[in-house]
């Protein structure tokens, strides 16, 4: 089928004068493309303002230094590409293949673009239809404008506003996972995908309409169809993560990087049809009694082997589990620093060195999470939280777990009823988007007589307690359990997503490492509390404890760890089962 013309994109409407809160360059910018849009015929039309610059094998990479870049930068080398990074304009239009894979803040980014006099040449390189992939954010600023922290005007190169998804009728936002695409004739770079999952994680989103329809190639349903890709001539631009979405999205990648080459072989066809839930491999890493790193796992947080020895129990290498985790189907890797940075958190390069190694082979998303706090170093310097999380995206890491700190800054927040805007949570978030930052709960069973017992909320319990109790309330703890806080579960869940959580990793101390099931009334209880997506942690012990937990609640994933690392349930196993009891996942 032949590619729509480029030009065809653009009506004869004009767009509404920016008002005087944009700024000049980028009113001066809008007004230059509005009338580019009247008068664009082809891309023909175009002369290349700058001449192109290495060869066939190199591909050029808009990267303006926010969040995890580092997994498309391996995803391409992968494919056997090199890269050649924007340094200024001039680079963006010598390029002959630009990949933009935009992460963070919509407003963020634009304020980058047109301070480093990149947008105009952004925009430029587009219309003359030369070959474009944007990634999430990169498909997002190619319209008009965006309502995150806005309005804020975007590129204007596609009709539309990009909104945030709707909550109010129960979705959980930020929409994180693995979901389906709806495929248009004709899609090109998608054409591989074979009705599998796509991994997305975004709170905001563009919808089809009939004045975009024409650069619209897949939609996806999430409350309601938004545009999940749009192309037009060689201009592609994706709203998931092809970097993280297995070798389903590498396919992507490399028809893009390779639009001559055609696979001899048929793509596997797969079931997606909807959001599936997650099974999420966890490897906790410490440093053994040589000082090396090794993945091992607590019995209610004991990590030492009940011997005389009383060694660290050792499971395995980090980076060689991580990997086989991936070829066995899990969805996420998370990575917990049991141990780390308790002195100085940029100064763990093991640590940082296994998340590079890592995200080398592995593209599906990365977690890591110890020590994300502010530090001052042996030296009397100081480092936020916000440059210790900045240094584990730049390693590999695509959303990072905050614990501890995130239960202070809970007990702050409802005790004043003020935001401080100083805590990790916050500045993480407010950097970087609250899909990049997951809160982990550690709460222990405290068991009651009656709700009238305590102040927190409790919840009626399953199994009664060691005195017939009916019910319990669940107080959170940190430093790694030691140390109970004056906080509740339900409590902490609602707090650290008004402070800008996006997702809640939520354990359980009593049921840790003891193989009889997650705690159900505990997952329900916080799932149904909260609007954006839980992960159901602690006490997986058999693929049927993964079916009830996802029966029961509303848990959008389920973590494992001891029973995989120790082979006793394959990841391969707990997919099957979850899909013969009707529940869908990713395969």
């Amino acid at each position: 089928m032949e590619a729509a013309q480029f030009g065809s994109a653009f009506t004869s409407k004009s767009l509404s004068p920016p008002s005087s809160s944009f700024p000049t360059s980028q009113s001066l910018l809008y007004f230059r493309f509005n009338e580019a849009r009247l008068k664009l015929k082809s891309p023909r039309a175009f002369s290349v303002r700058a001449s192109s610059r290495g060869g066939e094998s190199v591909v050029t990479l808009l990267d303006y230094g926010a969040g995890n870049v580092r997994s498309v930068r391996n995803a391409i080398r992968y494919l056997g590409f090199e890269i050649k990074d924007v340094q200024t304009p001039e680079d963006i239009l010598g390029a002959n293949r630009l990949i933009f894979p935009g992460v963070g803040a919509f407003a963020s980014a634009m304020d980058v673009l047109n301070k480093k006099g990149m947008a105009e040449a952004l925009s430029t390189y587009i219309m003359e239809d030369r070959p474009f992939l944007g990634i999430c954010l990169g498909l997002q600023l190619l319209f008009e404008s965006s309502k995150e922290n806005g309005p804020v005007r975007g590129l204007g190169i596609i009709p539309g506003v990009v909104g945030r998804f709707d909550a109010s009728s129960g979705l959980r936002v930020p929409h994180i996972g693995w979901n389906a695409l709806k495929l248009k004739e004709g899609s090109e770079i998608l054409d591989d995908i074979g009705n599998r999952h796509v991994y997305f994680v975004h709170s905001y989103r563009a919808i089809p309409s009939k004045d975009n329809m024409d650069w619209v190639s897949s939609t996806c349903n999430y409350g309601d169809n938004f545009i999940a890709s749009v192309g037009k001539g060689n201009v592609h631009a994706v709203q998931f993560h092809p970097e993280k979405s297995g070798d389903v999205g590498l396919t992507v990648l490399r028809r893009f990087l390779s639009p001559k080459s055609h696979r001899t072989k048929k793509p596997t066809e797969g079931n997606a049809s909807k959001l599936a839930k997650r099974v999420i491999a966890c490897l906790d890493v410490r440093a053994n009694d040589k000082g090396d790193l090794v993945v091992t796992k607590g019995d209610q947080y004991d990590v030492r082997e009940h011997t005389e020895e009383n060694q660290v129990r050792n499971l395995g290498k980090p980076v060689d589990l991580a990997g086989q985790y991936y070829k066995d189907g899990a969805d996420e890797v998370s990575f917990l620093n049991i141990t780390g940075f308790r002195d100085f958190p940029l100064g763990d390069l093991p640590m940082l060195q296994v998340l590079r190694c890592t995200s080398e082979n592995v593209f599906v998303p990365l977690t890591v999470g110890g020590g994300i706090r502010d530090f001052t170093d042996a030296n009397g310097r100081y480092y936020s939280s916000l440059e210790v999380a900045s240094e584990y995206f730049r390693s590999g890491a695509d959303k990072v777990s905050i614990g501890s700190d995130a239960v202070y800054a809970a007990e702050e927040y409802l005790r004043t009823g003020v935001k401080s805007e100083k805590s990790s949570l916050e500045q993480i978030s407010r950097v970087y988007g609250n899909q990049a930052v997951v809160v982990s709960i550690d709460p222990r069973r405290m068991y009651i007589n009656s709700p009238k017992d305590v102040e927190f909320r409790s919840t009626r319990v399953t199994n009664p307690g060691p005195n017939g109790e009916e019910f319990a309330w669940y107080q959170c703890t940190v430093n790694g359990g030691r140390e109970g806080r004056p906080i509740g579960a339900y409590e902490l869940a609602k707090a650290v997503e008004e402070l800008g959580a996006g997702e809640i990793l939520l354990n359980c101390i009593d049921c840790d490492g003891q193989g009889k099931g997650f705690d159900i009334d505990l997952v329900k209880l916080i799932s149904d509390a909260v609007s954006i997506p839980v992960i159901a942690s602690s006490g997986a012990g058999t693929v049927e404890h993964f079916s009830e937990v996802f029966k029961k609640t509303n848990a959008s994933a389920a973590l494992a760890a001891g029973i995989f690392h120790r082979k006793e349930v394959p990841i391969q196993y707990v997919k099957e089962h979850l899909l013969e009891e009707g529940i869908e996942v990713r395969i």
